[in-house]
């Protein structure tokens, strides 16, 4: 059996525009402890991370802890919206339901679900052929994680993204034995103790 784990961002610092370099907030960088909780007694084989160093730091001191080092994978980035910086979010559910139930739908310069699924399954099956049998951690993003979520799941659409939507940081794990779909089950960082 093969284990992955998805880890999404904590709360980051919206002021930044630039996903590269945006950081956590202080929340944000608090809340990592929680990440690092959460692992405490999983064994972890690699850690994987996107580019984007909200992602790279949400895992960065779990991965210390592990004595591992995490590797970048820029295929596991987020969705890029639109061509420039969405400096208005009013809308922000309005235009991601339209994604969600129109996987070719974007925005002028942004990128379609249907684009960022493909990535982010090809980048996930490459892992699981490298990693047969280990288990791994990936720090990443909302909406992409939700698209691999879809792609093993077809039902999967904008409200369970929605119940998601808010929650920072969180956390996937993905059950595979012979790369068949996956048992998932995500994890609420906020609740007492979270089940395994």
């Amino acid at each position: 059996m093969t284990t992955i784990y998805f880890v999404r961002h904590a709360e980051p610092n919206y002021t930044d525009p630039n996903d590269y370099t945006r950081a956590l907030t202080p929340k944000g960088e608090a809340d990592c402890a929680r990440v690092v909780s959460f692992f405490e007694k999983i064994p972890v084989d690699a850690v994987y991370s996107s580019p984007y160093r909200r992602a790279i730091d949400t895992v960065k001191e779990m991965a210390k802890q592990k004595g591992l080092p995490i590797t970048l994978v820029e295929d596991f980035r987020e969705r890029r919206a639109a061509g420039e910086w969405m400096t208005d979010f009013s809308d922000f559910a309005d235009y991601a339901k339209r994604q969600w139930e129109d996987f070719s739908y974007r925005l002028p310069g942004g990128e379609c679900l249907q684009e960022v699924q493909e990535r982010n399954v090809n980048a996930l099956l490459s892992l699981l052929s490298k990693h047969r049998g280990e288990t791994i951690v990936i720090g990443g993003h909302g909406t992409a994680i939700c698209t691999v979520l879809r792609h093993y799941d077809p039902a999967f659409g904008f409200e369970a993204f929605d119940a998601m939507r808010h929650k920072m940081p969180w956390v996937v794990r993905l059950k595979f034995e012979e790369e068949l779909s996956p048992a998932v089950q995500s994890f609420d960082l906020f609740e007492e103790e979270p089940s395994l």
